[in-house]
C-alpha cells in the first residue's frame, strides 16, 4: 500500500485549473490525467461550470494571506468535501487511500482532492506557500513546490520580466536615462 501524493499534485492541478482554465469537460478531463490522476467520470452536464466554481472557491484559499483565516477556510472546505479515508483499489494503481466518498463525479471528486492536497501542502511546506505570482500584472497561481520555499514567480518569463524592473529600478539604463544620455551625446551638426 501507499499513500497518495495528494498535496503537491493536487495543489499544482488546481493552480494549472486556475491558470489556464480549459474550454470544454474533456479539457479539464484530459488536464486531470496529464497531471497525474488516473480516474476517468461519467459526464454529466454542469460539470464544466461546477469544477470551475471548485476552482473559484480554491482561489479564495489562495487570496487569503492570513494563516489563521487561510486555516479556517480551508477547514471549512474540508469539512464539506472530505470523508473518513478509507482504502481502495482502482485503475492498477494498487491499495491506497482516499479522503472522500466514493462519488463519480467530476467536481465532487476534484473538489476533495483539492482541498485535501492543498491542505497538506500547506502544513508539510508552509502556510506562506501557496499565493499569486509576484510580477505584476500577472496574476497566475504559485504553488511553492521548491525545496527552498522561495518561488516567487508563476513562469521564468515572469522572474526575468521582474528582475529587468527591479533592474530598471536601480536606475541603470531607464528608457528615460537611455534617452537623457543619448540627447547629450549627439548633437546636430548646423549647416
Amino acid at each position: 500500500m501507499h499513500l497518495n501524493p495528494y498535496g503537491e499534485y493536487a495543489v499544482l492541478l488546481a493552480a494549472s485549473l486556475a491558470n489556464e482554465w480549459p474550454e470544454d469537460r474533456q479539457g479539464i478531463e484530459t488536464r486531470t490525467l496529464d497531471m497525474g490522476m488516473t480516474m476517468t467520470f461519467p459526464p454529466a452536464s454542469g460539470d464544466h461550470a461546477d469544477v470551475r466554481a471548485v476552482i473559484d472557491e480554491w482561489l479564495e484559499i489562495v487570496d487569503e494571506t492570513d494563516p489563521d483565516a487561510r486555516a479556517a477556510l480551508l477547514n471549512t472546505r474540508l469539512a464539506e468535501s472530505a470523508a473518513y479515508p478509507r482504502l481502495t483499489n482502482h485503475d492498477g494503481e494498487g491499495w491506497h487511500l482516499h479522503y472522500r466518498d466514493d462519488v463519480p463525479s467530476m467536481p465532487f471528486v476534484l473538489r476533495a482532492i483539492i482541498n485535501l492536497g492543498t491542505a497538506l501542502h500547506l502544513v508539510t511546506r508552509g502556510m506562506g506557500r501557496l499565493g499569486r505570482c509576484q510580477a505584476p500584472p500577472c496574476t497566475n497561481v504559485v504553488a511553492d513546490v521548491t525545496r527552498n520555499g522561495r518561488q516567487r514567480f508563476c513562469s521564468v518569463r515572469c522572474a526575468n520580466r521582474a528582475a529587468v524592473r527591479r533592474h530598471r529600478a536601480r536606475g541603470v539604463l531607464t528608457p528615460a536615462a537611455v534617452d537623457a544620455a543619448t540627447e547629450r551625446q549627439f548633437v546636430p551638426i548646423r549647416s
